[in-house]
């Protein structure tokens, strides 16, 4: 299958207004087209969104977006994920026309995960105007990385073999690294277990637009990533998270799988924010999937 990026994240949450006050005026992001009292659309780039916010009576991932390059492509995905067993219901004319894309597939990973796959997203291209003058990394406009996507996700998946097996053999994303966990790091994972794996996939060029973590979390969300240009960005969005208030779940510090320097913070919806730099852009031709053994090569002290 040839999908492409993490195109958009969908969220539902019980606070729409804390939530419009952390992605406007605490990660600098922008008020998109189409946002109502009900709904939060923001851009960080030149698509006409790449999250969404509805006020609901849960705290939840509602899907996680996948972008194909065309129709001809997104028949061929349907096709490959019904003769697979897997369900999938093509979006009707008002899913399509919330998301702004021309053709759209409902269906859920093996954990259970909503996934929405489509194709034909529409763009802005009105400036972007952010508040401090921050740019997000997509990989839009770039001639040599193409379109990245958002950031990265991490997803919740119990059924971690089965998750795994989904991505990387059926959807085609490409196993980058992986780490192995210890149960006190799980503890919602399979029981019994002395041991658990997290896997890092991407299906582009950014080291990952996926995580798989192997236990359950309730928003179905573990956390989010965006990636800023400039590493002033970062530190100014950390003081930002620090004069308002808002829990540092994580401290500063640089990963060792895609080199990001980033610092992770609570988020409205009892899940993270990654907010991050300098991530690492891959050649999935040369790539050797592998073992990392830390988590970090400095910083990110864990706040429990």
């Amino acid at each position: 299958m040839d999908i492409r990026s993490l195109g958009y994240l969908r969220i539902e949450t019980t606070d729409l207004a804390a939530w419009r006050t952390y992605v406007l005026d605490i990660l600098g992001m922008v008020e998109a087209q189409g946002s109502t009292d009900e709904q939060l659309n923001v851009r960080i780039d030149d698509r006409v969104h790449r999250f969404q916010f509805v006020a609901g009576t849960q705290d939840r991932l509602v899907a996680a977006g996948f972008e194909v390059p065309n129709a001809r492509e997104l028949a061929l995905v349907a096709s490959e994920l019904e003769a697979a067993g897997h369900a999938v219901k093509e979006g009707d004319a008002a899913t399509l026309a919330d998301r702004r894309v021309q053709g759209l597939l409902h269906v859920s990973d093996p954990a259970g995960n909503p996934l929405e796959i489509y194709w034909g997203q529409a763009q802005d291209h009105s400036p972007l105007g952010t508040p401090y003058g921050n740019r997000f990394v997509t990989g839009t406009t770039s001639p040599t990385t193409g379109d990245l996507g958002l950031g990265h996700v991490v997803l919740p998946a119990v059924e971690i073999d089965e998750a795994l097996d989904f991505y990387e053999n059926l959807l085609g994303f490409q196993l980058r690294d992986s780490m192995q966990l210890p149960p006190v790091a799980v503890p919602t994972g399979k029981p019994g277990q002395d041991a658990y794996r997290m896997y890092f996939l991407s299906p582009n060029r950014r080291h990952h637009s996926l995580g798989l973590y192997p236990g359950a979390l309730p928003p179905g969300i573990v956390h989010f990533m965006v990636e800023l240009e400039e590493l002033d960005d970062v530190g100014y969005g950390l003081d930002r998270m620090k004069k308002a208030g808002i829990p540092i779940a994580s401290s500063l510090g640089r990963h060792s799988n895609d080199h990001m320097v980033s610092f992770y913070a609570q988020a409205p919806g009892g899940f993270q924010v990654e907010y991050g730099w300098d991530g690492l852009i891959v050649d999935p031709a040369t790539w050797t999937a592998r073992e990392i053994t830390s988590d970090s090569l400095w910083g990110h002290e864990w706040n429990g």
